[in-house]
């Protein structure tokens, strides 16, 4: 480090803890361990400095100091990103932006069904608090116990309802952000409408922090759910799948909400790993689909329509088997098969992994070629290919093959990737659905992207943060 940045971190951290205080700040070494690695240990960084603002007064006061010193910002939430987007560089010349401390409901308004909510409250708050007042937030992951509604609008977040109430984007009706020189942009409305001029809300959903820091945000909220009919169903294969769905919205009147799409070796993974996973159909197929459809009237027929759905698909060959939830506790069982996924595939051992779009109808295809282009390189490997295939996202995953070495499978991911992505590319899909590209995809967004889209990321980057401050090393490529 440079002397010059030596002495503007040095007057950064003396004066931010002068301005919040010992509880605002972090600078014990053991303290700070937890905030220094990512959720998947790929990344380790250093900082002197976690500090916590407890109101966006404070936090636009940490970043006009570090804006004039020219000190960079790690924005961090709940930190269970996959892609490294919340890690500070190993050059210790940064601070960690901790927004935990900012965890209050500034407002709900169920009339108008919006809930407005500081950056650091965690999801699963943010939902019992509707839920409370009657309506629901419907963004759903596996992580909403720790992570924050900043980092999930940071990421652009989007979860197991996506199918049918979008993703944090799509959720998101207005934003108050801290601008890299510390000046406060209330953007904060609950409106629908409001067409007076630029959408800036859409500039910093996504950015992972690169752009600003994200400090509260008003929400949609919905009705409250009162019927929720859910099924474990066996498909012939991915192309029934899809055609599955579309037959289920239609016949629904769209009341699908969540539609995932799972492979045999996934119930085999889970069940072998995860105590308390159950095969719902007890023998095996090949493929399968975990779908809910839902309303908000109590006797809305979901349960008619669902099987009357299923039952012509059985007799088109679409289905072979399928398992209608006659409680919640066999629910909660077909949901905890589907969100033990990922920590079944951990056990199993290493794993090269993607997170892709395509859309729905190139499903099928894009799934057999992609499967192809990998078990060339590999040939046995083993393929964990599932997720959102009601909005064409999937977690195309590649095992280790059985009794292989780690290191020399995971010297092939770059290739494995490469291929992967160059299929996806060919469909005109995206790279990163819905986990963001932080410091682990920047190489390949430089590939993928349109080269114009990347021009005017970068206009846009240097009109806010010409110091570039904020987030060095994450989302845009050099």
């Amino acid at each position: 480090m440079s002397k010059d940045r030596t002495a503007g971190l040095d007057a950064a951290v003396e004066r931010i803890s002068r301005a919040l205080g010992p509880a605002g700040c972090i600078t014990e070494p053991e303290r700070i361990a937890p905030y220094l690695v990512d959720f998947r240990n790929l990344y380790h960084g250093e900082t002197r400095l976690v500090a916590r603002p407890c109101s966006t007064a404070e936090t636009s006061e940490v970043v006009a100091i570090c804006h004039e010193l020219g000190v960079g910002i790690v924005p961090h939430g709940g930190n269970t990103g996959y892609c490294g987007g919340a890690t500070p560089g190993t050059g210790g010349d940064e601070i960690v932006l901790s927004l935990a401390r900012m965890n209050r409901i500034r407002a709900l308004d169920a009339a108008n069904f919006t809930i407005t909510a500081e950056a650091g409250c965690i999801l699963a708050d943010v939902k019992a608090a509707a839920e409370a007042a009657d309506r629901l937030f419907p963004l759903s992951l596996g992580s909403e116990g720790s992570c924050q509604v900043g980092g999930n609008l940071a990421t652009n977040a989007g979860g197991l309802n996506a199918l049918r109430y979008g993703i944090a984007r799509d959720l998101a009706l207005g934003l108050e952000v801290v601008l890299p020189d510390g000046r406060v942009l209330d953007g904060l409305t609950s409106l629908r409408k409001d067409n007076t001029g630029y959408d800036l809300r859409d500039l910093f959903i996504g950015a992972e922090g690169t752009l600003g820091v994200i400090t509260a945000a008003s929400l949609k909220l919905f009705p409250a759910l009162r019927s929720v009919e859910t099924a474990f169903i066996a498909v012939a294969d991915p192309a029934a799948a899809v055609e599955l769905l579309a037959r289920l919205r239609a016949a629904s009147g769209d009341a699908v909400s969540t539609f995932e799409y799972l492979p045999r070796i996934a119930i085999e993974l889970t069940t072998r790993h995860v105590h308390g996973v159950v095969d719902p159909l007890g023998r095996p197929y090949d493929c399968y689909v975990l779908c809910e459809v839902s309303s908000a009237r109590e006797a809305a027929g979901l349960r008619e329509v669902l099987e009357g759905c299923l039952e012509q698909a059985l007799s088109d060959g679409l289905v072979l088997d399928a398992a209608i939830a006659e409680s919640i506790a066999q629910r909660n069982s077909m949901w905890k098969l589907r969100e033990s996924v990922p920590e079944a595939q951990r056990a199993e051992g290493a794993s090269i992994k993607h997170d892709v779009s395509v859309p729905v109808a190139s499903l099928p295809a894009f799934m057999a070629e992609a499967t192809a282009a990998v078990l060339a390189i590999i040939p046995m490997a083993r393929m964990v290919t599932y997720g959102h295939v009601g909005d064409g996202n999937l977690h195309f995953n590649v095992s280790e093959p059985a009794g292989a070495d780690r290191a020399a499978f995971m010297l092939r991911e770059a290739e494995i990737q490469g291929a992967v992505h160059e299929i996806v590319r060919r469909y005109r899909g995206s790279i990163s659905a819905e986990h963001g590209i932080g410091q682990l995809k920047r190489a390949q967004l430089a590939r993928h992207k349109d080269p114009v889209a990347l021009a005017v990321m970068h206009a846009i980057k240097q009109s806010l943060d010409p110091r570039g401050i904020m987030n060095r090393g994450k989302v845009l490529p050099d």
